[in-house]
């Protein structure tokens, strides 16, 4: 089968940037495997301060996007704007392998952290979306392929960093172990602009307008400027729970503004669109309550009430550090990943394709049926306290599998709904829900904070299975809700497609 030259030009452009996000990836979850163990373990926080400072941090990573996708679009350009975020991810990791325990050293890392995934992450999926534009199909098969680099390199940092920072501490003492697995975190991003540059000559033609100009240095300096403000300003909120919760609740209230402003002002043929993005935004910022639980409350789960081996009919096979389990889920992701993407594709064909809405809905189905395998882990202990570790196995798969159909295409359904002079701005607006719903994710962690005092397995068991089994309850609720929203959402996107057809003819 022959392949057009223009296939194989925008199959070459979605490598490049499915590399770069491969390895960005690899560094910020290699450091979430680690991250809530070791505010618990090496400083000393409770579960409570714990949950809700790292919540925190991922809300901000999450909202800096808004920021970072209209610097990329309007001032540097979205593929310049991508790679200076790779170089300041890199140096927040950097700072993360100095051996100290100062707290506030720490929140001023993280800060570093939010900055430069605010100028990498929205870009780099606004990258894929340009690369794609105008093909419905492709772009949920691309976006899903490119939510399986997302989990390729965290799946490999996750089985990683938990390991090099068990070896080093055993073998050399001291607590270095965490550092030099944050150090690990650094080089990743390291390979992936290496990657980049050899590879960037399939980039020159996909960008924004600035990019296609000399960098404007003045523009430089201000983004610069901007960003050292925010990085201080970032370790403030962290360290700082009452204007972190404050910070939270006017992003919200931002991001409210900004679709009803977009929907009103918008040109008549794209308020459907736009309409039918806010409905699965809603929805997504849902979803992120109960995916911020595996960096938190099953986190926690799996260091105080799980079995770390694995046996098979009285077999043992293996031993995991319970930072580990986390990995479980992109493992899970990059098994199904593929499948999907060629289910779209094959169905995009036929004209069979399920609505992205219902979509949506089978992925609520399937988070509320892992929450329900955690739920029940009590019923298979393989001593007092401690659940098998197949329960964590399954328990993600089905996560796994709900994630791919809704956060897997929340990029998509930006892409398929919104203007494309938009593209960038509302990419941004899009992970800003989603890092509020992490922050409420870190409140609804804290209801099984488990006590300093209480260290029986026996008695902590109960605290978080108990949570689990709401959150799949949560989970069903989830579902119904948007069963109900198919109706709306067929016709809103059948308006949307007649209403680009019309001005595609006109």
């Amino acid at each position: 089968m022959n392949t057009s030259p223009v296939a194989a030009s925008k199959a070459r452009s979605f490598s490049t940037v499915f590399l770069i996000e491969m390895w960005e990836r690899f560094g910020y979850y290699g450091m979430q495997a680690l991250i809530i163990y070791y505010m618990v373990q090496r400083l000393g926080f409770s579960d409570t301060r714990a949950n809700l400072t790292w919540s925190a941090a991922a809300a901000l990573v999450y909202v800096a996007p808004a920021i970072g996708g209209w610097i990329g679009d309007k001032v540097l350009g979205t593929r310049r704007t991508m790679l200076i975020g790779a170089v300041v991810l890199a140096v927040g990791y950097a700072l993360m392998v100095v051996p100290s325990e100062d707290v506030s050293f720490l929140f001023l890392a993280l800060g570093v952290i939010v900055v430069g995934n605010g100028l990498f992450k929205a870009n780099a999926g606004n990258l894929v979306r340009k690369i794609y534009e105008g093909d419905d199909s492709r772009i949920d098969s691309a976006f899903t392929m490119y939510y399986m680099a997302v989990n390729l390199g965290s799946m490999f940092s996750m089985l990683l960093t938990p390991w090099i920072k068990d070896y080093v501490n055993e073998h050399y003492g001291n607590e270095l172990g965490w550092h030099v697995a944050f150090a690990v975190c650094c080089v990743g991003l390291a390979v992936g602009l290496a990657n980049y540059f050899v590879m960037r000559q399939t980039m020159r033609h996909i960008g924004s307008e600035p990019d296609h100009h000399p960098l404007h240095w003045g523009k430089l300096g201000l983004v610069a400027l901007g960003g050292g403000v925010t990085v201080i300003g970032a370790a403030y909120v962290l360290d700082h729970a009452g204007v972190a919760r404050a910070f939270v609740y006017l992003a919200g209230l931002i991001v409210a503004g900004i679709f009803a402003y977009l929907i009103a002002a918008g040109k008549r043929h794209e308020r459907p669109g736009l309409a039918a993005a806010v409905i699965l935004t809603v929805q997504t910022m849902f979803f992120f309550i109960f995916y911020q639980q595996m960096s938190t409350s099953l986190n926690l789960f799996a260091l105080r009430n799980v079995d770390w081996s694995f046996s098979v009919f009285g077999m043992h096979l293996w031993d995991w550090s319970p930072a580990q389990f986390q990995a479980f889920n992109p493992i899970w992701i990059f098994i199904l990943s593929p499948a999907l993407a060629w289910f779209y594709t094959k169905a995009g064909r036929s004209g069979k394709d399920l609505p992205i809405a219902a979509k949506f809905a089978l992925g609520f189905a399937a988070v509320a049926a892992g929450f329900f395998i955690y739920g029940v882990a009590d019923h298979f202990t393989t001593e007092p306290g401690k659940t098998s570790s197949w329960i964590m196995v399954w328990g993600y798969g089905a996560a796994a599998l709900g994630e791919l159909l809704v956060s897997g295409l929340g990029l998509a359904m930006v892409a398929r709904y919104v203007p494309a002079r938009m593209g960038g701005f509302l990419m941004g607006a899009y992970y800003v829900a989603s890092g509020i719903s992490m922050y409420l994710g870190g409140f609804v962690a804290n209801f099984a904070s488990v006590p300093e005092e209480l260290t029986d397995p026996v008695l902590t068991m109960p605290i978080y299975t108990n949570l689990f089994l709401k959150l799949g309850m949560a989970g069903v609720a989830c579902t119904v809700v948007a069963l109900a929203c198919l109706p709306v959402m067929r016709r809103l996107t059948a308006a949307h497609h007649a209403q680009a057809s019309s001005t595609a003819q006109g």
